[in-house]
């Protein structure tokens, strides 16, 4: 089957066809497909909020001066968006493949829903 064949199939199904995020050559070109892997309102609701906590326990971080402020920052930013892919988006997030390009998509949506052009 040609790539424009399958294309086809998988329009026909109803399915998208599968990107390897390792594709993109900029983070220009990346985030479109960033934001179609959080199609799902409670997985970028989890997002949102796992990256809200993280600003709070950087904050503490730099009040405390306490070095386990980082971990929990780390465990409340992954942790929540981890949540929001495997329990509600039923995807892989990006980051297995695209660590730093998926961390600026987070940073970029959380901007974004901040600034209203994607929905929370």
């Amino acid at each position: 089957m040609t790539t424009a064949s399958s294309d086809a199939a998988h329009a026909a199904s109803g399915a998208t066809p599968a990107v390897d995020p390792r594709s993109f050559r900029s983070f220009a070109e990346f985030y479109p497909f960033y934001l179609t892997e959080h199609s799902n309102r409670t997985c970028r609701r989890l997002h949102f909020a796992g990256a809200s906590l993280t600003l709070v326990c950087l904050a503490t971080l730099v009040l405390t001066r306490n070095p386990l402020w980082v971990l929990a920052a780390l465990l409340c930013g992954y942790g929540f968006a981890w949540v929001g892919h495997f329990g509600f988006e039923k995807n892989r997030p990006a980051s297995f493949k695209r660590p730093l390009y998926s961390l600026m998509g987070d940073w970029a949506m959380y901007r974004d829903i901040w600034a209203g052009k994607v929905k929370l």
